[in-house]
This record gives structure tokens, C-alpha cells and sequence, in this order.
């Protein structure tokens, strides 16, 4: 018999026990970012400690370990790839916050708000190039076309996403182009990449990097949608942060399809200037014309179809906390 698994679960999720099914693991990642993260030069500690120290969930290196456990075990190699990837995560958050000039992030004052915009910019490129050196570690081939195509599709989604900035034109396909290679492609690399250096089978490999990307996709609609429906204290950043900064989000960009000739022309007028003095107006329409619920369903859809490619591993507690961050990332409220 086949279990039916639903993104919409009744109670709440417990992601804490979900950390312990790797918590031995991630320990050893925190102290290999650390060890990693020492450096003489006093600027490049004092930044990137804060940042990695800032909180966040460590999600994309979680689903390396989990997948990686999920295939049978984990070995060193796994452990330097789950740093690997978290350096090249907090690297596009550095360069992320000087691009949309955003002065909060998770919370507490972004890296540039307390150094300045070329400080974030070089130290992101520091942990870019540590990832890089790290990488090199494992011998293989594989993981490093795998980590070079990632990062360079991270690079051509920020460009991507900088053009569609202002463009109220932006289409849901070319949203969807963003995120795929922005956001989604990470999630993917990382679990990709615990089959790879577990000796897994193409068709688990693509699986699995199936499974990351749809759920790398799912998350951020989630995160856009949250811009409409969160709080400061929640988010960890400032509601209206997508409108201020002329980003034509899927909530957006549906609500103009949805809305009348005036509600649309003013959600127009609110992405061209990028500001967040029409906040509450443009939130009117987005409510009114189920933007929210529409970016949702989408979400849902991203999350059903990263557990159904979960189907080719064997039953195991790491399959089933797969199973519910996948349910996790369209029922969270920060």
C-alpha cells in the first residue's frame, strides 16, 4: 500500500526533531565552518562569523546530511560539501543585502548595514573562493562541475532578477526563471551532491536534485508570499522589503492579472518606483484578488512534487524528515 503524503499536514511540525536526526553531523559542520572561517585578516572573521552566526536554519546543508543518511551514511567528505554549500548560501546573502540595500536580515542589522556595501562585497567573495578550496578536498570531478554550474547560475539569476527589477512586464515564466536559478538550484545542489559522494545511481541522483529544486522553489514562493502576510518580528527582515526594492514577485504579478484596470495600474506605478509608500494599497489588492492564496497553491504543487521524487529511496526516518521539510516549507511563518 502506498502512503499518501500531504503537504497540508494537521499539526504542526517539529523541526527540532528533525535536527537531532542529524545534530552529531551538523556539529561537526559548525566547527569545520569555524575552523575554516579563521583568517588573519581581523575584518573577514569579525564579518563572516557574524553573519553565519546570526541564526537561520541551515536548511541546505540539513538536506545534504539527511539525504546523505537517507542513501545509507555519512562520511567527511559529506561534512565539507554541507560547509561548502552553507559558505556559498552566506556568500549570496552578503551580495544579495548590497544589491537590494537591505539594512535588516534575520533580525539583527545586515552585514553591510554595519561595514559597508565593498566590506559584504569582498567577504562574500572570500567565502566564494573558501568554498571553492574546500571543495577541492573531496578529489572529485563531478562535485565540482556540480558546485561551478551552481554558482554561476546563481550569479546569472541575481542578474536575471536585477533586469526584471522596476519591469512590471516581468512575466510569471521569467519569475519563475529567477527563482529556479536564484533560490531553487542550491537546494538541489545539495542534496545532488549527497548522492553523488554516496556512489548513488543517475536515476537517484536526478531524484534527489529533483526533490531539492521543487523544494528550493516552493520556499521562496512561500518567502514571497510571507512579504504580504508576516510581521518584521517574524520575517526577520521589513514587510514590504520586494515592493521598496521594484521586485515583481509571483503575489505581484498575479494580482495585476487578477485585478481591475486601476488596481493594476497601481500595483504598476508601486513596482516602477520601488517604493513602499503604497504598501498598504498595493496589500489591499493582493488580498482582495487571492494573490496570497494563488502563490500558495504554486508552492503546494512545488512541495508534492519533491516528495513524490522521494518515492525511489527505501523507508527510513531521514526519507520521512525529507518528506516533512517539504511540508515545512509551505506551512512556515518566518
Amino acid at each position: 500500500m502506498v502512503t499518501q503524503h500531504t503537504t497540508k499536514a494537521s499539526e504542526s511540525i517539529d523541526f527540532d526533531k528533525i535536527k537531532k536526526l542529524t545534530a552529531e553531523e551538523a556539529k561537526a559542520v559548525d566547527q569545520l565552518i569555524i575552523d575554516e572561517l579563521s583568517s588573519d585578516v581581523i575584518l573577514i572573521n569579525q564579518m563572516s562569523r557574524y553573519i553565519i552566526g546570526s541564526g537561520g536554519k541551515r536548511l541546505r546543508p540539513m538536506l545534504l546530511l539527511l539525504a546523505s543518511k537517507a542513501l545509507g551514511k555519512c562520511t567527511d567528505h559529506h561534512l565539507v560539501l554541507a560547509a561548502v554549500i552553507e559558505f556559498i548560501h552566506t556568500a549570496t546573502l552578503l551580495h544579495d543585502d548590497v544589491v537590494d540595500e537591505s539594512d535588516l536580515r534575520r533580525g539583527k542589522d545586515s552585514a553591510n548595514a554595519v561595514w559597508g556595501n565593498a566590506a559584504s562585497v569582498l567577504v562574500g567573495d572570500y567565502l566564494y573562493s573558501s568554498a571553492f578550496e574546500m571543495m577541492v578536498r573531496t578529489d572529485n570531478m563531478r562535485v565540482m562541475q556540480i558546485l561551478s554550474t551552481t554558482t554561476t547560475a546563481i550569479a546569472e539569476g541575481e542578474v536575471l532578477q536585477l533586469l526584471n527589477c522596476n519591469n512590471p512586464d516581468t512575466t510569471e515564466e521569467k519569475y519563475l526563471e529567477v527563482i529556479a536559478r536564484k533560490t531553487a538550484i542550491l537546494f538541489s545542489a545539495s542534496t545532488r551532491l549527497a548522492a553523488v559522494i554516496s556512489g548513488a545511481d543517475k536515476a537517484t541522483e536526478e531524484a534527489l536534485a529533483l526533490y531539492g529544486q521543487q523544494l528550493g522553489v516552493a520556499f521562496q514562493l512561500i518567502d514571497d508570499a510571507l512579504d504580504y502576510k508576516s510581521s518584521t518580528e517574524e520575517l526577520g527582515k521589513n514587510l514590504g522589503d520586494d515592493l521598496a526594492e521594484g521586485k515583481p514577485t509571483l503575489p505581484l504579478i498575479y494580482a495585476m492579472a487578477q485585478g481591475s484596470e486601476s488596481e493594476s495600474q497601481l500595483i504598476v506605478d508601486a513596482i516602477k518606483q520601488g517604493s513602499r509608500d503604497a504598501f498598504a494599497a498595493v496589500y489591499d489588492v493582493v488580498i482582495s484578488t487571492h494573490a496570497l492564496e494563488y502563490t500558495e497553491k504554486c508552492a503546494d504543487e512545488a512541495a508534492q512534487k519533491a516528495i513524490e521524487a522521494l518515492s525511489i529511496l527505501p523507508a527510513s526516518d531521514f526519507k520521512e524528515a525529507l518528506i516533512t521539510l517539504a511540508q515545512f516549507s509551505v506551512q512556515r511563518d518566518h
